[in-house]
């Protein structure tokens, strides 16, 4: 696997530069008696607001984590491995043929960030972006499309 940076640099030349998306991944060495591993965080900002935070997100009251596994919850915190899994994820969204990127399922996208790039995607245009605005329930990927789909004739019929 490339650096994040490298990786994160690949993943901002698909995405919209006309809006303030911006993607970080951060993994805080946890160190104790019985071993060292890794406590990851990703987050996306949009603007100054953050739309997507891993683990915040998905961590509950009990401490287990909430995700779209079909598996169901885990029971473990997913400490370095969600970090892997994540990149994974947006190495494989960046490989997937333009022509798939809408109609792909991300198998292992356990968080519903797939939405989340598509919505931020430059390559998808103005008529797959509101059929994906119907169809995406992620309020973060709606946030994202608020900004990206313009105002057309036939949108401001409708509101009027």
């Amino acid at each position: 696997m490339k650096s994040w940076r490298k990786l994160q640099k690949e993943l901002y030349l698909i995405i919209d530069p006309t809006i303030d998306f911006q993607i970080h991944c951060v993994a805080y060495p946890m160190r104790s008696r019985y071993g060292n591993t890794a406590l990851p965080r990703y987050w996306i900002t949009l603007g100054k607001e953050i739309i997507f935070d891993y683990p915040k997100q998905f961590v509950l009251a009990d401490g287990t984590v909430r995700n779209y596994d079909p598996d169901g919850i885990h029971q473990i915190y997913p400490y370095t491995t969600d970090v892997s899994d994540i990149s994974n994820l947006i190495r494989d969204y960046i490989d997937t043929p333009v022509s798939e990127i809408v109609t792909k399922h991300f198998e292992n996208d356990y968080w519903g960030l797939a939405n989340v790039l598509r919505a931020a995607d430059r390559r998808i245009g103005q008529r797959r972006l509101d059929s994906l605005r119907r169809k995406i329930k992620n309020q973060a990927a709606q946030k994202i499309l608020e900004l990206r789909i313009k105002p057309t004739a036939a949108n401001k019929q409708q509101t009027d």
